[in-house]
């Protein structure tokens, strides 16, 4: 059987402290960080953020983290593994899988993060606070019709019965007892910014702007676009769609379908946590997924890409 490697970039959820120690690589990846100026993308050393909860989870770090947390685990495995046939993103994660394809460098990426988190932190009015909520067990055109118009919105579809609703705080709780009422399970989510919906539209231009500034290139491996599922291979697409993502609705349960309509038999997440590699093992159980998180050295990854590349 012809094998195919897919890299899975993971968005915000998982962050812990401890993220950069994943396969005992922690002083290697700390070095990496103050090499690639992570401190000035934060406004803070990396330590301050991770030992201080509310840091880690503000949208303002907790994306510059993540993207390098993403980029520091391809630093340690991308030596031992076939070439990926793809790379996926969720949310940030297509950010941080842009730059494993190599269309911009780790510090760019780094720096546009915290560009891209300090845009949509601006779409945010004092008096009108915003909420994220995960909702699964409503079909999504029965949850469509749920949602309060102008006021909540599917932000992220990540099956026929289950989605990421954004949108404002105040309307939350009232559709949340409403959902449950119709037999819906709804979970509220560490995050005050409600991504991929029209709330987000003012970040769009200046997001774009940046990433221009930035000199993306052409990627090395075709990117999953997180809001159409196609396969990207133009820079010029790239920028387009990353900056459209901030305010689109991101279709993941398609992008995976694209990743299995690929041929891809094996799935790779970078991490932290392993909520990407979990959805698509559900969706789609011939492919063999795992993440860095469940190894304990990269030799461990490099063993388990060899066993399935070998049968």
């Amino acid at each position: 059987m012809n094998r195919r490697l897919a890299i899975l970039c993971p968005g915000q959820g998982g962050q812990h402290a401890q993220m950069f120690d994943v396969l005992g690589n922690g002083a290697h990846a700390m070095a990496l960080l103050e090499q690639w100026g992570m401190r000035d993308a934060l406004g803070m050393p990396p330590e301050t953020a991770l030992q201080d909860t509310a840091h880690l989870y503000a949208n303002r770090s907790a994306q510059p983290l993540l993207v390098a947390a993403a980029l520091t685990s391809w630093d340690a495995v991308k030596n031992v593994m076939p070439q990926p046939a793809l790379v996926a993103g969720y949310s940030i994660g297509e950010l941080s899988a842009y730059a494993v394809a190599e269309s911009v460098s780790p510090p760019d990426a780094l720096a546009l993060a915290a560009a891209r988190a300090a845009v949509m932190d601006g779409c945010i009015a004092s008096e009108a606070p915003q909420a994220m909520l995960a909702v699964s067990g409503l079909g999504l055109p029965l949850l469509r019709d749920m949602l309060p118009a102008d006021a909540l919105f599917i932000a992220i579809e990540t099956g026929k019965d289950s989605a990421i609703v954004g949108g404002l705080r105040e309307h939350a709780e009232a559709f949340r007892v409403h959902a449950e009422q119709r037999g819906g399970r709804v979970t509220p989510l560490p995050m005050g910014v409600a991504s991929h919906t029209p709330f987000m539209q003012p970040a769009v231009a200046p997001f774009l702007a940046e990433m221009r500034a930035r000199g993306f290139s052409d990627p090395h491996l075709p990117v999953i676009c997180g809001i159409s599922a196609e396969s990207v291979r133009r820079k010029e697409r790239a920028v387009e769609t990353l900056a459209r993502q901030l305010a689109d609705t991101v279709l993941w349960d398609q992008c995976m379908d694209s990743c299995a309509e690929a041929g891809i038999t094996i799935a790779l997440e970078l991490g932290p946590g392993r909520a990407l590699s979990r959805m698509l093992e559900q969706r789609h159980p011939q492919i063999a997924c795992r993440s860095v998180c469940e190894f304990r050295s990269v030799a461990g990854v490099a063993a388990w890409i060899g066993r399935h590349f070998g049968e």
